[in-house]
């Protein structure tokens, strides 16, 4: 069966935060379809949208599935109701948060998904964990690499973006 490389930055702002984030890499790493290879630092950002709320702990993780996008997309949906994510508005809170940023090189458009995520470009809290991981991904549609996103983010945009360490590393220090 043929694997593809896939993308997904997790988000939490709800506590226990580094929990959620750890349970979510360990139920993506149960699936039989799913192998989670490599795993960002996880960074403290400043909420986007609606900014009534805590700050979020975000982190990108590369996995190796055999799997369809919308499979993927569906068991990253099943994760996030696992754990007890609430839709209560756009941009709201959340216990877990799972978008697929990239799916291998393929464009993906339908009405449940879009990859490459339609606003990455634009996402701090994405593209410093995604550079961490591979900075010289080419991201379609934009045709520049993940590092050259980044670094061309306005300045604010990148200080609402701090480095925490590795999630194993500040699950030991709790």
């Amino acid at each position: 069966m043929k694997t593809q490389t896939a993308y997904i930055a997790l988000g939490s702002n709800i506590e226990p935060k580094l929990d959620y984030l750890q349970q979510a890499i360990e139920q993506l790493h149960a699936h039989d379809s799913v192998t989670v290879t490599q795993e960002s630092s996880v960074y403290d950002t400043a909420p986007v949208g609606y900014l009534e709320q805590d700050n979020f702990l975000n982190m990108v993780v590369e996995v190796e599935t055999s799997l369809e996008s919308i499979s993927l997309l569906d068991l990253c949906q099943e994760i996030e109701a696992n754990l007890k994510r609430v839709r209560q508005f756009k941009d709201g809170p959340r216990t877990i948060d799972l978008d697929i940023i990239l799916y291998g090189d393929e464009l993906i458009e339908n009405d449940r998904l879009q990859v490459p995520h339609p606003r990455m470009h634009l996402r701090g809290f994405v593209l410093f964990p995604l550079a961490e991981i591979d900075g010289q991904i080419r991201v379609p549609q934009h045709n520049q690499t993940v590092e050259a996103l980044r670094d061309n983010l306005p300045q604010a945009d990148k200080e609402d973006v701090r480095i925490l360490g590795k999630l194993s590393h500040l699950l030991q220090k709790n």
